[in-house]
């Protein structure tokens, strides 16, 4: 089978995540151990919490409110300026070197978390002109709003699109998971979203959070 009939034949999954989010990162990490037990395929999509909260950022904690102010829109136009200038065959690494940087290590969204990941994954420096700069906010727009049309308005990151019973995308908010499901235990879960997906007229199963994303 040539490699592009394997590739084919796989289950696709479509992921939008924002590098700022912790919980999308969890379930980022979730998805990669996935690919090791189950045969997927995942395309990673930019999404921005930035532009999610713009249409009631006046409802929401002061605290959260800066952070969308002055966290939140460098790394997502540094990622959508990687994906323009460079392909989006480059986001999936690039994820994993911000997120490891950003919430692994404690770096948080800054400047040089965002630089060190470009270094590590073989990307120009000068990407970080990006920061502040709204060159590709079309694009940034246009991919927040294809996984926020698949799934609805009233969501968070990550957003997860996999097939439905008849082959059509069903997308989801979450799976929120913490710590990051491995092994057995991440291919049931995934072996569940399937199953989910599967029922016509499924949308959500939910409870309270009663710890925060736990990192390993």
């Amino acid at each position: 089978m040539s490699a592009t009939a394997e590739a084919s034949a796989k289950t696709p999954v479509d992921f939008w995540f924002d590098p700022l989010c912790p919980w999308a990162w969890m379930t980022s990490r979730w998805v990669l151990e996935v690919e090791k037990l189950r045969d997927i395929k995942v395309s990673w999509h930019l999404m921005s919490l930035a532009v999610l909260n713009e249409p009631r950022l006046d409802e929401l904690p002061e605290e959260y409110q800066e952070m969308m102010r002055t966290q939140a829109w460098g790394p997502v136009r540094v990622v959508i300026a990687a994906q323009e200038e460079h392909g989006a065959e480059v986001l999936g690494d690039l994820y994993t070197a911000l997120g490891t940087r950003i919430h692994n290590q404690g770096q948080g969204p800054t400047k040089e978390a965002v630089a060190g990941a470009l270094e590590e994954v073989g990307l120009p420096a000068s990407l970080l002109d990006h920061w502040d700069g709204t060159k590709y906010e079309a694009e940034l727009r246009a991919s927040h709003k294809e996984g926020i049309d698949k799934v609805g308005q009233d969501v968070g990151t990550p957003v997860i699109a996999v097939p439905g019973a008849d082959g059509e995308q069903i997308a989801f908010f979450g799976p929120v998971v913490t710590p990051t499901p491995k092994g057995e235990d991440a291919a049931k879960l995934w072996d569940g979203t399937l199953l989910v997906a599967s029922v016509p007229g499924f949308y959500e199963i939910k409870r309270t959070r009663t710890q925060g994303p736990i990192f390993d």
